[in-house]
């Protein structure tokens, strides 16, 4: 299950397929340093994305 404590890095390593979802809401930084330590929460604040949304499709992936 993912959750919004979760790095954007370690939501990628236990399913890759997350990946165009992060794309999809205009995360296109996923292999830079910043999303090693990035929460999915911190990251969608700093993107403007409603994490909820962002979640549910995180989720689905």
């Amino acid at each position: 299950m993912i959750t919004k404590d979760m790095t954007i890095a370690k939501v990628l390593e236990e399913n890759p397929a997350c990946a165009p979802v992060f794309m999809q809401f205009g995360m296109h930084c996923l292999g830079c340093a910043i999303a090693h330590g990035e929460t999915v929460e911190q990251a969608a604040e700093v993107h403007g994305i409603d994490l909820e949304a962002l979640l549910e499709a995180l989720q689905s992936a």
